[in-house]
């Protein structure tokens, strides 16, 4: 029997067509496979209480630099002084500390009793030590100012010209050492050309207030400066 012109080639078509679908059809059957597959992994790993391995390259998770008002300062560590204390002000050295306990201050009518801790605007401002907040208070010369009693109850370490408090910080609230407190700033009479953290540590007794005239503590040698 004859076929008609152009049969063949009409044939060949349809069968190239069906052989495609085909293939599309088993390779999509395949890969519906593998993710089902790897989802029902992804299910045991998570049921039998176990963390995945992170990708190659993968950094742990930790502090962000721009989760703060000044870019660029490190925060992923404290720098801890011999004495136990932390440097109160994210990324600076001890090497970056300037003694200026013994200063003059209102033309010579007192001393200084602190030490001034230069930094950027927005720095973070962490506790020196574990303590508890005994007073958030705002004054014409301290500015924005955070007090912060030992465990025993015996110093007192004051923080000063600070920008802002941190979020939910409140009185009564137990700190750890190293913990954001507020940031840096020039609130009160702070130069704000020169923007820093005053930071000074007073000795006291268990029963005396914040307010109480204290012995005020030279915090450079204490911080490890040089």
């Amino acid at each position: 029997m004859r076929k008609r012109p152009g049969t063949l080639p009409r044939t060949i078509a349809v069968t190239a067509i069906v052989t495609s679908m085909v293939w599309i059809g088993l390779g999509a059957w395949l890969f519906n496979r593998h993710i089902v597959a790897e989802h029902d992994q992804a299910g045991l790993v998570a049921d039998a209480g176990l963390q995945q391995p992170e990708p190659r390259g993968a950094q742990p998770a930790g502090p962000d630099p721009a989760d703060y008002p000044a870019l660029g300062i490190p925060v992923d560590r404290v720098r801890i002084a011999a004495s136990g204390l932390a440097i109160p002000v994210a990324g600076v050295a001890q090497s970056d500390l300037v003694d200026t306990f013994a200063d003059s201050r209102a033309a010579g009518a007192r001393r200084h009793d602190a030490i001034d801790i230069m930094a950027p605007d927005g720095t973070p401002v962490l506790a020196a030590a574990e303590g508890t907040v005994e007073k958030l208070f705002v004054s014409d010369a301290g500015g924005k100012t955070i007090y912060v009693r030992t465990p025993d109850g015996r110093r007192i370490h004051y923080y000063a010209h600070l920008a802002d408090y941190a979020a939910g910080l409140k009185e009564g609230e137990t700190v750890a050492r190293g913990q954001v407190l507020g940031i840096v700033g020039s609130s009160g009479n702070a130069d704000p050309e020169a923007p820093h953290l005053h930071f000074a540590i007073m000795a006291t007794e268990p029963q005396r207030s914040w307010s109480d005239s204290s012995a005020a503590l030279n915090p450079y040698p204490l911080l490890g400066g040089r």
